[in-house]
């Protein structure tokens, strides 16, 4: 470590290399550890990784909180700056970790996006071909992926990690005959999801053109060359027909997610049958969802109870 002009940067390094090669985490989360790590010993001048203490990496927090940072990035910087200070006692450089137990400033509550009913089937049924036309592959295939992504609430990794068909290196398949699909979602748990008729009907209309995919996989859903369609194209063409279907907002596939849980609570009030339906592990990322049905209760009596107008 005694090359560099700062020896903490050479622990740095060493940091970085074992994410690297011992947990093999991606080079952009590489990087991300890496500008959060730089960022703290700028902060931190002169000071050598065992001379920081409790207070001040408190203190860092707080100071970041008042510049505007948000609680979100301030939680990551705090989560690699723990990670580094953990590793530094596996090296026996530091007797302690300082930022054990400093936690972030408290983030504000933010409700997911979810359209209306109606803006919600008006966007998925938008890619219908009209009668009379002949319909095109990417039409078709826009009209199934959106439908399954209202119609499951599917995850955009998820939908495009799908197969056409089970095999052992399958995360994901359609069960026509059931009405189902598999999927695999977040710790590689897998569930079954149910699929609306109107979803298995652009299903089976895109399956009747679907052609052979160019790259040797099994993928339900193909981009115009023939490969398996991703997230980011998906993101794209979802964006596109909501521009042209003239809604206010701008649309992603998580909106879709969110719509779909919204809408299913709002007619079952079921909360744990979403629950498992969405895949969350605990119940309490599923109950955002009950403060989006009460927004929808309180829309609905605002504009429907005769005393609940301002005279």
């Amino acid at each position: 470590m005694s090359d560099y002009p700062d020896p903490r940067l050479g622990w740095i390094d060493g940091y970085l290399a074992q994410l690297r090669s011992q947990r093999q985490l991606s080079p952009h989360t590489v990087s991300a550890y890496g500008r959060d790590l730089h960022e703290l010993a700028s902060l931190t001048p002169g000071q050598d990784w065992p001379a920081i203490q409790h207070t001040q990496i408190r203190r860092l927090a707080a100071s970041l909180h008042a510049r505007g940072l948000d609680p979100r990035s301030i939680a990551r910087k705090l989560s690699s700056w723990r990670g580094f200070f953990d590793w530094l006692g596996e090296q026996q450089q530091v007797a302690s970790n300082p930022v054990h137990n400093v936690r972030p400033p408290k983030r504000a509550k933010t409700l997911p996006r979810a359209l209306s009913v109606e803006d919600a089937v008006a966007l998925v049924s938008g890619a219908a071909v009209h009668a009379g036309t002949s319909p095109e592959p990417a039409q078709l295939c826009n009209r199934a992926m959106f439908e399954l992504l209202y119609s499951s609430g599917l995850r955009v990794s998820e939908l495009t990690a799908l197969d056409l068909q089970a095999s052992p290196a399958a995360k994901g398949w359609l069960l026509p005959d059931s009405g189902e699909v598999i999927v695999t979602g977040k710790g590689n748990k897998q569930r079954v999801v149910p699929v609306g008729q109107a979803a298995l009907d652009a299903l089976r209309a895109w399956l009747a053109v679907r052609p052979a995919p160019s790259d040797g996989s099994h993928a339900l859903f193909l981009s115009t060359r023939g490969s398996r369609i991703s997230p980011r194209v998906l993101q794209q063409r979802l964006q596109a027909q909501g521009l042209a279907q003239g809604l206010p907002v701008h649309v992603h596939p998580h909106m879709l997610r969110h719509s779909f849980a919204s809408h299913v609570l709002q007619s079952s009030g079921d909360l744990r049958a979403v629950q498992e339906m969405l895949g969350h592990t605990s119940i309490s990322s599923t109950q955002v969802y009950t403060a989006l049905d009460f927004q929808h209760l309180a829309a609905v009596y605002d504009q429907a109870h005769p005393r609940a107008k301002a005279k």
